[in-house]
């Protein structure tokens, strides 16, 4: 007859470390970076650069924080950097014919979010994955951003309104760097304080389950990519309002660092996991590495090589921390 004891309650130190190892990994590795770059270049730790960085990295945290979402339910949104393209192109191209910058704002955030639902539709009722319908629609969209543009930028004149939001500030802190704070707030809020979040993330766990107890869970994994197409919006008109035109060569790239950012920061590729404030890590981190090798003159095309790297360690680092996980389990139910 077997005999079972009662697990020992281990430190409240240790039990904290073990349930925030990944945010508390990239917190680390996020230090040791700054660190690394401020004693390797004189300039990094000024204020100026250190509030560029925050201004660059706004429009990927913006959209980083949809993309926790979308993870979270297991799925991907590749599409994202050529969203932002379009959505960049397409508020310059309207505000040149004569449109007001408070209604092209309104009218971009209303294309996101038709561009976003259009490929929710397709993965969550038609069944079709994730990876193929935004694969698709990072070739259309780029695709029509460049018909439209016919590959040149678009400049956008006599929109000081507009132009505030991308290069303004607010006692000194770049406007771009505070929206993107407000959304990852949001964010936060919405994932541990609200029946949305906490749906999405059961969808994500399991989305059968999900379905069978009562929850809208094809409604729910549409949505997130609502959200992302929303995020784009938001991300595409900043850019475009830092620059000062819109072009459909905008936001090369932009899905990788993105998809960098969420996975490093700790939410699990495989669905049912998430945390934002890893995700805020994340990209502060990417944009810290970038900003960092262009100042020790080292070439941007490297920044890429880097990425690539960390997502694919952080991927490396997931499976085995959830395989570990799983194994722990699988012995203490024994």
């Amino acid at each position: 007859m077997a005999t079972y004891t009662e697990r020992q309650a281990g430190s409240k130190l240790a039990d904290f470390i073990s349930e925030h190892a990944q945010v508390l990994s990239i917190a680390m590795f996020f230090v040791l970076c700054i660190l690394f770059f401020g004693s390797m270049t004189t300039t990094f730790l000024t204020t100026g650069n250190l509030l560029n960085v925050v201004r660059q990295a706004a429009p990927i945290l913006v959209v980083a924080v949809a993309m926790t979402l979308v993870i979270a339910t297991s799925g991907i949104d590749l599409s994202v950097g050529s969203m932002v393209a379009l959505i960049n192109a397409l508020a310059a191209i309207v505000m040149a014919a004569g449109l007001g910058w408070p209604v092209t704002i309104v009218l971009m955030l209303i294309a996101g979010a038709l561009i976003g639902g259009a490929q929710g539709w397709f993965i969550s009722y038609q069944g079709i994955p994730a990876f193929i319908v935004t694969l698709a629609g990072l070739s259309i969209l780029r695709g029509i951003a460049l018909y439209m543009t016919e590959g040149y930028s678009i400049p956008i004149r006599d929109a000081d309104g507009f132009f505030w939001l991308g290069r303004g500030e607010i006692a000194g802190f770049p406007v771009p760097a505070l929206i993107a704070i407000l959304v990852a707030i949001l964010g936060f809020v919405v994932m541990l304080r609200t029946q949305y979040g906490r749906q999405v993330i059961a969808v994500g766990s399991n989305m059968e389950a999900a379905r069978r107890v009562g929850m809208p869970a094809k409604k729910v994994l549409a949505s997130v990519y609502v959200v992302s197409g929303l995020a784009c919006a938001v991300a595409g008109m900043l850019i475009a309002a830092r620059l000062g035109s819109g072009s459909s060569n905008a936001a090369q790239g932009f899905e990788l660092q993105v998809i960098a950012a969420v996975v490093l920061g700790g939410t699990s590729l495989m669905g049912g996991k998430a945390s934002m404030t890893g995700t805020v890590l994340g990209t502060m981190t990417i944009a810290v590495i970038g900003n960092g090798l262009i100042l020790m003159h080292i070439s941007p095309f490297f920044t890429q090589i880097v990425t690539g790297t960390i997502i694919l360690v952080a991927i490396w680092m997931n499976t085995k921390l959830f395989d570990r996980n799983w194994r722990f389990a699988r012995k203490k139910s024994a």
